[in-house]
C-alpha cells in the first residue's frame, strides 16, 4: 500500500496554493492523501509567520499534529514559519522529524533541518501541476516574493524578491483547474510582471484568465499601482470587486510605514470606482497601533471608514517583526491601546458592512453556488467575505440569478429566479438555452 500524506495549512491564500502544489509533488512521487491526519504516514504542517499571532498559530497546529498523528508517523513542518526560523526550529522542536525551507521536498529522508542549497535541491512550486479544483473555485498563485520594502512586512526577507511566473504556464493551470471562479494572489499582485519588463502583464493576464472562466478576481492590490487601466479591466471582467492594501490612512504615519497615500486620495479612488459602476464592491486592510500613531491618526482613519463606506474591511493590531524597519522605531503604542483602537475600527466596519448589505435586499444578482445552500456573488471572495444563502437544491458549480430577501449581519438570503450558464469568456446564457 502506498504511503498515505495529510496536509495541514495555515495563513493566507498563497500558503493554500503552496500546498496544493505541494500535494501535487507527493502524489507525483507515489503518495495518496490521507482521509485525516490521524490516517497519513507523513504529516506536513505548512506554517505561516507573517505576525505574532500567525506564528502563535502554526506552532499550536504544529503541536496538536504531534499530539495527533499515528504511531510511526513523520512529521514535517514548512512554510513561512519554517523559512523564516528553520534552524532554531528544528532544535526547539524534538516532536518534529523535519522542517524544511520552502520549495524544499517533504519527503526526503536526512536531516532535520532541510535549507534551500547543498543537495536540497528546491522544487519550484510556482510551476509545479495541479490537478482539476475541489470545488468551483481556486486560487492561482501568479509570482512569488515582493520588491516593496513596508516598514512592517518581513516577507521580503523569507520569500524573496518577487518572481512573477510566465503567463503560459498560469493560463495553463486555470485550464487545468477547471474551476468556474479564479481568484489570483501574490504578494504584490498589481506588480505581476513588471520582473519580466512588461508593464502591463497583470492587464494582459486578466484579460486572458476571464476568456477561460465565468469570473476572475484579484486579491492584494497596492493603491499606487491601481491605474485606470486595470481599474477599467477589472470593471470589464463582470466582476467589479477590488481589494486594496491600505494599511491606514494617515499620510505621517503611511511615511512611516514606507508607503504614501492619504484619505483624501483613497476615498477619491474609491469614489472614481464607485462613479463608474455603482455595483462595486471594496475591501481593504488596516494596521492599528504602528509606532508613532496618534489619536488624530486613528481619529482620521475611523473619518476614512465612515465616508468611505468599503463593503469589508480587515482589522489588525501591530506586531514588530525582527528584522523590519518599524522594529526600530520609536513611539510604541501600547499593546492595550492599539487593541482598543481595532474594536473601534471594527464596530464602526461591521455597522457600515451590514448596512450595506441591508441595502441589497430586494436586488437580483449572479451567485455562483459553491457548496449546497451557499453561494458567492462578485461582492464575496471566498472565505475571507459574506456569504449568500441559498436554497439547498442548488448544485455546487452551477450559476443561478438569486433575488437577495434577506440580510443577516454580514451574510445575505436569497430565492433562485432564473438559471445562468457561464460562457465563453464569461458571457451569460440565457436559462432557456441550459440543456
Amino acid at each position: 500500500m502506498a504511503e498515505r500524506f495529510y496536509v495541514e495549512t495555515l495563513g493566507c491564500p498563497k500558503n493554500q496554493v503552496d500546498s496544493d502544489k505541494l500535494a501535487g509533488s507527493l502524489r507525483a512521487a507515489g503518495l495518496e492523501p490521507a482521509a485525516s491526519l490521524e490516517a497519513a504516514d507523513l504529516v506536513v504542517v505548512n506554517t505561516c509567520a507573517f505576525i505574532e499571532a500567525a506564528r502563535a498559530e502554526s506552532f499550536e497546529a504544529i503541536f496538536e499534529a504531534a499530539r495527533a498523528r499515528r504511531a510511526g508517523a513523520r512529521l514535517v513542518v514548512t512554510g513561512c514559519l519554517a523559512a523564516r526560523a528553520g534552524a532554531a526550529l528544528a532544535e526547539a522542536l524534538p516532536e518534529v522529524d523535519a522542517v524544511v525551507d520552502v520549495g524544499v521536498p517533504v519527503h526526503l529522508d536526512g536531516a532535520r533541518w532541510r535549507p534551500r542549497g547543498g543537495r536540497f535541491v528546491p522544487v519550484d512550486f510556482l510551476d509545479l501541476p495541479r490537478g482539476p479544483a475541489p470545488s468551483p473555485w481556486a486560487y492561482v498563485k501568479v509570482a512569488e516574493g515582493c520588491n516593496r520594502r513596508c516598514g512592517f512586512c518581513a516577507i521580503p526577507q523569507f520569500r524573496g524578491p518577487q518572481r512573477s511566473r510566465r503567463p503560459e504556464a498560469i493560463l495553463e493551470e486555470v485550464d487545468a483547474l477547471g474551476a468556474a471562479e479564479v481568484v489570483l494572489v501574490a504578494q504584490d499582485l498589481a506588480s505581476y510582471g513588471r520582473d519580466l519588463g512588461r508593464q502591463d502583464a497583470l492587464i494582459d493576464l486578466v484579460e486572458e484568465v476571464a476568456r477561460r472562466v465565468w469570473r476572475v478576481r484579484l486579491l492584494y492590490l497596492h493603491p499606487s499601482s491601481l491605474t485606470e487601466q486595470l481599474i477599467d479591466t477589472i470593471i470589464a471582467t463582470g466582476a467589479p470587486y477590488f481589494d486594496l492594501s491600505l494599511q491606514h490612512v494617515a499620510p505621517r504615519l503611511l511615511r512611516r510605514m514606507r508607503r504614501f497615500g492619504s484619505a483624501e486620495a483613497f476615498l477619491a479612488r474609491v469614489e472614481e470606482i464607485r462613479s463608474r459602476v455603482p455595483e462595486a464592491a471594496l475591501r481593504s486592510s488596516f494596521i492599528l497601533g504602528y509606532p508613532g500613531e496618534t489619536e488624530a491618526d486613528h481619529d482620521e482613519l475611523l473619518g476614512f471608514l465612515r465616508a468611505a463606506e468599503l463593503d469589508w474591511a480587515g482589522f489588525f493590531t501591530f506586531s514588530e517583526e525582527e528584522g523590519t524597519y518599524a522594529a526600530s522605531l520609536a513611539d510604541k503604542v501600547p499593546a492595550d491601546l492599539a487593541l482598543e483602537r481595532l474594536r473601534e475600527c471594527a464596530e464602526c466596519q461591521d455597522e457600515i458592512t451590514a448596512r450595506r448589505r441591508r441595502a441589497l435586499v430586494g436586488a437580483t444578482t449572479d451567485v455562483l453556488v459553491d457548496t449546497a445552500g451557499v453561494g458567492r456573488s462578485h461582492r464575496e471572495a471566498p472565505e475571507i467575505d459574506g456569504v449568500i444563502h441559498v436554497p439547498a437544491e442548488g448544485e455546487p458549480g452551477t450559476v443561478r440569478r438569486v433575488r437577495i430577501e434577506a440580510a443577516v449581519g454580514p451574510d445575505l438570503e436569497g430565492s433562485f429566479v432564473g438559471a445562468v450558464a457561464p460562457g465563453p469568456g464569461g458571457r451569460e446564457l440565457p436559462a432557456s438555452a441550459l440543456p
